[in-house]
């Protein structure tokens, strides 16, 4: 199972389109964003994919028809954070980390954003940025037999 971790993307329409391709070429069963869509045509060029997607609202995504939009989904996106299993690995996803009120100890991996900074620390992995550059991460998750490998590859084009 492969997820593609992105955030930040503030608008950035032609990097959405980039990222996205590559989300079909790796075959990514999943699409996680970790808020600062900016506006309602990078989340729908996005949905265009038709990837499944997890995602959260960041603080600079205050137009009213994008966070509408956001909204019809509750299951797939939280204003604060989202909670949610995919193959059995308990995932969480934030915007901004330092923020969150949750205890994030009891999930395998938690996504955030805000800073722009590709980083892990711990169980919680930051994608980087898509609003200036092409920064993301894919999560990838293996099973044989009775255990899982988890490993994030960070991608910097």
């Amino acid at each position: 199972m492969k997820l593609l971790v992105i955030g930040d993307s503030h608008g950035n329409i032609a990097n959405l389109k980039h990222v996205m391709g590559f989300a079909k070429k790796i075959n990514a069963g999943y699409v996680i964003h970790t808020g600062d869509w900016n506006n309602l045509k990078s989340l729908e060029t996005v949905f265009n994919y038709n990837i499944p997607i997890y995602t959260v609202q960041g603080n600079a995504d205050i137009d009213p028809k994008l966070v509408r939009k956001l909204k019809i989904f509750p299951k797939k996106f939280s204003e604060d954070f989202l909670k949610f299993k995919i193959g059995g690995i308990k995932i969480g996803v934030t915007h901004n980390i330092k923020k969150i009120k949750e205890n994030i100890e009891g999930f395998d991996v938690v996504f955030c954003g805000h800073t722009h900074r590709q980083e892990q620390i711990g169980n919680v992995i930051n994608p980087g940025a898509l609003e200036n550059g092409i920064n993301f991460a894919v999560y990838s998750v293996a099973e044989s037999h009775d255990t899982k490998t988890k490993m994030v590859e960070f991608i910097y084009e």
